[in-house]
């Protein structure tokens, strides 16, 4: 099946007298047996689910459905992205490896591998991977992991994953990649030879800003440690979380056509303004289009308390991916744990702001804007 079939019809059919036209949700703790052996059955693999930490009907079709779409062998879905970053993570690293990450970085990711990691005995250094020689020279005879982002937050450098993931396999090393901006909907890590693609699902997976959810797919074996530790951490999804994330899943192909095309004007029609610091829009992601975020600065004209105090019906939020047109302020929130000398050389200034377009008429989107740039014009 093409995509947008695949992106509808990913979940199994239930198998029962009367069929419910949605999957149910299995809102249960735990699952019923009809005696010892009925149960045993379970560790031997003759059934599928037991308890719902180890495995639900809903968090499973979850994992699946994007593992799917990224046309990956497996998916495991957890609790958040940065669960399902950590149990890809220790599907490959151990107490005494290092890893080596991009120097562009989430915030919320950049925490976990410099101040969290260390803490499981884990070394973590971080490098231009924009350079593939910054990044051999890093290596060490105990790095293990390679790690980036597909298109990186706040931005928006389009990793050359290729040229990344033959680098590792060059020196024996794993690569993970977290594609939670493109989406598999415009860039598929894994067929480019990422060994695992993490999304952060509470964003575009989900897409309603409703659910907090991560998913793990990639290598089957990796997949199979990633879920392990995931539910041995107690990092597992709930649910009812997992149900929202799957009627999210269906929609993806068609909000993210729909607002990279507003990504896409509002960029223009920002740069045409010539009076911002810098407009990051990439133009290299993928020939569907090249996302939903947009990244100004807004330079020394404009005051960006005032800017945030007129957008009007744009929401200030410290996420992003709903369908909803929503900024946020990155040195406040997202990139608040980055030293700030970090943020410095990279250009994550105090005049930046991501903006996450979302799914409203192009022209409301622009003209908020206008709004809020004039009212806050020095």
């Amino acid at each position: 099946m093409k995509f947008h079939t695949k992106n509808v019809h990913f979940q199994d059919k239930v198998d029962t007298k009367e069929v419910s036209k949605t999957k149910p949700i299995y809102q249960t703790s735990a699952f019923s047996f009809t005696d010892l052996e009925d149960m045993e059955d379970f560790f031997q693999g003759k059934k599928d689910f037991m308890y719902t930490r180890v495995g639900n009907p809903n968090t499973d079709d979850l994992g699946k459905g994007v593992a799917d779409l990224e046309e990956a062998p497996a998916g495991a879905a957890s609790a958040s992205g940065i669960s399902a970053i950590l149990g890809g993570v220790l599907a490959v690293a151990k107490a005494g490896d290092h890893i080596i990450a991009t120097e562009d970085l989430y915030g919320g990711t950049y925490q976990l591998f410099a101040g969290e990691l260390p803490d499981f005995g884990i070394e973590v250094s971080f490098a231009d991977f924009s350079d593939h020689g910054a990044i051999e020279e890093a290596i060490r005879d105990n790095t293990v992991l390679l790690y980036t982002e597909s298109v990186t937050n706040p931005l928006l450098r389009v990793e050359d994953i290729k040229g990344i993931a033959s680098l590792a396999r060059k020196h024996g090393l794993k690569t993970m990649v977290d594609n939670t901006f493109p989406t598999p909907y415009l860039i598929r890590p894994y067929t480019d030879g990422a060994d695992l693609v993490a999304h952060s699902a509470t964003k575009y997976i989900g897409g309603h800003s409703d659910l907090s959810a991560g998913v793990i797919c990639g290598d089957e074996a990796l997949v199979k440690k990633a879920r392990a530790k995931i539910v041995y951490l107690g990092a597992n999804l709930g649910p009812f979380d997992g149900w929202l994330g799957c009627r999210g899943l269906k929609t993806l192909a068609l909000r993210m056509e729909r607002q990279s095309a507003n990504a896409r004007k509002l960029a223009d029609h920002l740069t045409k303004r010539g009076v911002l610091g810098r407009v990051y829009y990439p133009n290299s992601v993928s020939e569907r289009g090249h996302g939903a975020i947009v990244t100004i600065d807004l330079g020394e004209k404009y005051d960006v308390h005032a800017f945030f105090r007129n957008l009007d019906w744009v929401k200030v939020v410290p996420t992003l991916a709903g369908v909803e047109t929503s900024v946020t302020y990155p040195v406040g929130t997202s990139h608040r744990p980055v030293p700030k000398e970090t943020r410095d050389r990279l250009g994550v200034t105090e005049q930046m702001v991501r903006i996450s377009v979302g799914i409203e008429d192009p022209e409301d989107i622009q003209a908020a804007f206008d709004r809020a740039l004039e009212a806050s014009r020095k």
